[in-house]
């Protein structure tokens, strides 16, 4: 059974990674092939499908579409954007802040689907090239999602299975290497673009005419979608003391926010459909997948290895899941490989590993950092690449990888001197 499971978790893998089916399709049929052959039994399948982090995902998903009918996102670009002068290089560093800033609560996938649209607007406006802007907006959603609980989904799976990471615990420990990491990112992509920059005063005039207001299109709306959000932002600071799940308080802010506005089936079915179901099935059909591997051992055995590899050292751990993470993520999707290392992780715990804290906190660095390495590390970078396709404008795998893949590395050596002082001297 052991042998069957690998056959078919590395199939499944390959098949992702190939992009030849819709990794949904792909992750479904790996969890389908092992309960139908025996693997494990339909319960146990079931028992390894985290639903805490199923209803995070919804729950903030419900939030966000709700949220995007009211203009909100469109009104902060263009204010960033007047705020700036019209000038295009204080532009690409606002508007790189502000996707850092709404991916560390959103998803990566949602902000840049709602910055982008704005992104090219402005750029048409000013006439200027828009791939700085969208590289910067790529690299700063992943940088911003490294700093919570919420903003990248590699991890809310973290923090769903190790309950002492809270939301306040994520922010500790990772914003402060987040923020700078944003800010020398963004300092490079700006140095680098510096003379392709370029627009014509009268250009920048007309810019300066927008009116932001008039992309508020709901104000009642927006105003409950604002009292929604701070009650479910306050509900993930104080868990330590209400105790409530993440996934229960984004629900009850989700569905909370859908009765405020008015409850109508039109509404609740605009909403659902905003909902990405096939991120939610890919995630129940990986969980069930990675349970085959547990069931039969194979986790176990890659976690010996692992230790003996490194003599069970913690600096020595924590710096090669930082490495490995970092530069498989930056090729492969980053949510199996992490659906993958945590139960690993969680058996060198119980191989005299006593303290595994540095080591979650290098997976979820390497994890959501090295998504910047390669156009296919995140699904972020891809939804830019195909929006940006939409329009006409082509980055492609090597141009994204001269930017993309430096950055990156460096992004993980100041990850690693920051783990390394912070946790392991």
């Amino acid at each position: 059974m052991e042998v069957l499971a690998g056959i078919i978790f590395i199939l499944m893998y390959v098949v992702i990674v190939s992009e030849k089916i819709h990794r949904t399709v792909a992750a479904m049929l790996g969890a389908t092939l092992m309960v139908l052959l025996g693997i494990m039994g339909q319960e146990t399948a079931l028992h390894h499908v985290d639903f805490n982090t199923l209803g995070l995902l919804v729950g903030m998903m419900v939030l966000v579409g709700v949220t995007s009918h009211t203009g909100l996102f469109d009104y902060v670009a263009i204010k960033a954007a007047k705020v700036a002068k019209a000038e295009p290089k204080r532009i690409l560093v606002y508007l790189g802040l502000i996707t850092a800033v709404f991916s560390a609560f959103l998803d990566n996938v949602t902000t840049v689907l709602l910055m982008v649209p704005v992104t090219f607007s402005i750029t048409q406006k000013l006439h200027i090239n828009p791939i700085p802007f969208l590289l910067t907006q790529i690299i700063a959603s992943n940088v911003g999602g490294t700093a919570t609980l919420i903003g990248d989904p590699p991890n809310i799976m973290i923090g769903s299975a190790i309950k002492e990471l809270t939301f306040m615990a994520f922010i500790e420990n990772l914003a402060p290497i987040a923020i700078i990491d944003l800010l020398v990112v963004i300092f490079l992509v700006e140095v680098i673009y510096r003379n392709k920059m370029n627009t014509k005063p009268e250009l920048q005039a007309e810019l300066m005419q927008m009116d932001e207001k008039k992309s508020l299109k709901d104000r009642g709306l927006l105003a409950r979608s604002l009292f929604v959000l701070t009650l479910v932002i306050l509900g993930f600071f104080t868990h330590s003391i209400t105790h409530i799940e993440s996934s229960m308080i984004a629900l009850a802010g989700g569905f909370l926010l859908l009765l405020l506005a008015g409850g109508s089936h039109h509404l609740v079915e605009k909403t659902m459909k905003s909902v990405e179901w096939a991120t939610i099935f890919f995630f129940i059909g990986l969980f069930i997948a990675v349970g085959g591997l547990i069931e039969t051992g194979i986790i176990g055995s890659l976690a010996k290895q692992a230790v003996e590899l490194t003599g069970g050292d913690v600096t020595k751990t924590s710096l090669l899941v930082l490495w490995l993470s970092a530069l498989v993520s930056s090729v492969l999707d980053n949510i199996p490989f992490v659906a993958t290392m945590i139960p690993l992780i969680q058996d060198m715990g119980n191989m005299g590993i006593s303290n595994l804290e540095p080591i979650w906190w290098s997976l979820a660095l390497g994890a959501c950092l090295g998504g910047n390495g390669t156009l296919v590390g995140a699904s972020a970078n891809l939804i830019v690449a195909g929006l940006a396709a939409e329009r006409g404008v082509k980055i492609t795998f090597i141009n994204y990888f001269k930017i993309g893949f430096p950055i990156m590395l460096l992004t993980i050596v100041l990850s690693t001197v920051y783990v390394y002082i912070r946790y392991l001297i």
